[in-house]
């Protein structure tokens, strides 16, 4: 897509119909995307740095408004989003449009309009007399792993430009979040016996093993609902399990020789998945191998980590929860079960909080959308947050 150089100033909603016309779901890139940024960034004089994928066929952008030293708060967002695919959308999810207040498009809650809101105020923040950095993070990958947030810290580490603070915009209805949940992912392959079904005690069924693995799996959720641990704010207030894909087999008469079901842990902040990857391994080798190799040595278990998204917490009482709780006008601030990339910034040592507009029930949705009021009052936030701590 090409389109003309970017204008001197942009509304937050002009601003998010340009974003939202580039179709930056995650299997694609995001390049045309991030040309446009700079070319906006170029028009308003603010250095940027651009650290790209290994593919090289997407980006991040570093910019920083005010004194290009390491220290004030980041405002971070992703651009990519999740697919349209077999969605039933009532127009074109890549043209914004407006009605009853609510603007529509994919990205437009989760997290094009935080993005939007952030780039629009690029002329005010420039003027405002900024004596520590304003930076803004924009990154590719956060739907599937966060690949973009890692290289993005990567690149701080290298540039030395590492922020104090960072606010990321995920839809939070303009409400402080401080703690999200961590995530693991677990492939988990199973390799049989084949043999003709007629004489399954000649082979080894790895529907049957993986079956029983999943059956521990079922008992683990219980336990966790049952025994904790248990921290209050989250909704489940403790660590869950689930197995979400299976597949094994090939026809009805033949013993199956391969199956691989993958599976999550969402750890509250304080727990170990990787301690329940151990458990589930120990299981297995006690309880499920034994027989399995009894009939062929080669026959068991492997397991692959997919995807790994640290926990965040902020502590209550820290300065940046008062802040961005003043701002907004919350007498408290919440724990979600969904992750963001504020885990990995803040595992890189930057405190980090989360508010954004728009609500979560919105996003990935057909026909998402984010309320014209809620980038209003992301407008003021994000201002009033410079003024707060950068002049």
């Amino acid at each position: 897509m090409t389109l003309p150089p970017a204008p001197n100033r942009l509304t937050t909603t002009e601003m998010l119909a340009k974003l939202v016309s580039f179709d930056t779901t995650s299997r694609n890139s995001n390049l045309a995307l991030i040309d446009f940024v700079r070319s906006y960034l170029d028009a308003h004089g603010v250095p940027y740095r651009v650290s790209a994928d290994p593919s090289g066929q997407k980006a991040n952008i570093h910019a920083i408004v005010g004194p290009l030293t390491a220290g004030g708060v980041a405002l971070s967002g992703h651009v990519d989003t999740v697919p349209v695919d077999g969605q039933a959308w009532s127009a074109d999810p890549f043209t914004l449009r407006e009605q009853d207040g609510r603007l529509y498009a994919r990205g437009s809650c989760d997290m094009k309009g935080f993005v939007a809101s952030c780039l629009a105020a690029v002329p005010d923040f420039q003027t405002s007399g900024l004596v520590r950095p304003l930076h803004l993070f924009i990154s590719y990958d956060e739907e599937v792993g966060c690949g973009g947030a890692k290289r993005l810290i990567q690149d701080l580490a290298d540039s030395g430009l590492k922020p104090d603070l960072c606010v990321v915009g995920e839809p939070s209805g303009m409400k402080p979040i401080l703690a999200h949940k961590g995530k693991l992912n677990l492939l988990v392959n199973v390799k049989g016996q084949p043999g003709h079904s007629s004489e399954p005690d000649k082979g080894v069924n790895a529907i049957y093993a993986a079956a029983a693995a999943i059956g521990w799996v079922q008992q683990e959720a219980r336990r966790f609902a049952e025994q904790g641990p248990f921290e209050d704010g989250f909704d489940p207030p403790h660590t869950t399990i689930h197995v979400g894909t299976m597949q094994g087999g090939s026809i009805l008469n033949i013993i199956p020789e391969h199956a691989s079901f993958a599976m999550e842990w969402r750890p509250i902040p304080g727990d170990n998945p990787y301690r329940e990857v151990e458990r589930l391994k120990k299981y297995v080798a006690e309880t499920l191998e034994p027989a399995m190799k009894a009939v062929n040595p080669a026959c068991g278990f492997s397991y692959e980590i997919t995807l790994e998204m640290p926990g965040m917490a902020l502590p209550a009482d820290h300065r940046l929860t008062s802040v961005v709780q003043q701002l907004t006008g919350s007498n408290s601030a919440g724990k979600v079960a969904y992750g963001t990339e504020g885990g990995f910034y803040q595992n890189a040592g930057i405190p980090t909080i989360i508010c954004g507009p728009g609500h979560i029930a919105q996003a990935h949705q057909p026909d998402e959308f984010v309320a014209r009021s809620e980038l209003d009052s992301c407008d003021s936030f994000i201002r009033r947050l410079a003024d707060r701590l950068l002049v």
